[in-house]
């Protein structure tokens, strides 16, 4: 099985030496994606919700582009700032993910890059 970069104008380019994802056989390997605007390359929102919304449309450019989809993920982590706004996240996650939801963890860290407040990373099924 080859190994297979996957690169889309669609969501923000790698802030640092490392790939979108990476596609092997018929999985998906995201990098954590953040609330950066794939134009201008600056953090969107101020809010929770602004920035999870902006952080699961970047995850959804990159799995499009590798041949996959929200609908085809199988575990997500999510990285917070603060745990005490989950709720706020979790509402807009759930319009994102509206049936069949994948397995997730979420986990409180110091510091994501950017000043971002969440960072969210999968592992998806890409098509054959």
């Amino acid at each position: 099985m080859s190994r297979v970069i996957v690169s889309t104008e669609e969501a923000p380019a790698a802030v640092g030496p490392y790939s979108q994802a990476v596609r092997h056989g018929s999985l998906v390997y995201t990098a954590g994606q953040v609330a950066l605007d794939p134009t201008t390359g600056q953090i969107v929102g101020r809010t929770i919700e602004e920035q999870t919304d902006r952080t699961l449309r970047n995850l959804a450019a990159v799995l499009a582009a590798a041949g996959s989809g929200m609908d085809r993920v199988l575990k997500v982590t999510v990285f917070m700032t603060d745990l005490g706004a989950f709720a706020a996240m979790n509402e807009v996650y759930a319009r994102h993910f509206p049936s069949d939801p994948p397995a997730r963890s979420a986990v409180q860290v110091a510091a994501l890059p950017l000043g971002a407040q969440v960072e969210v990373e999968a592992v998806a099924l890409a098509s054959e």
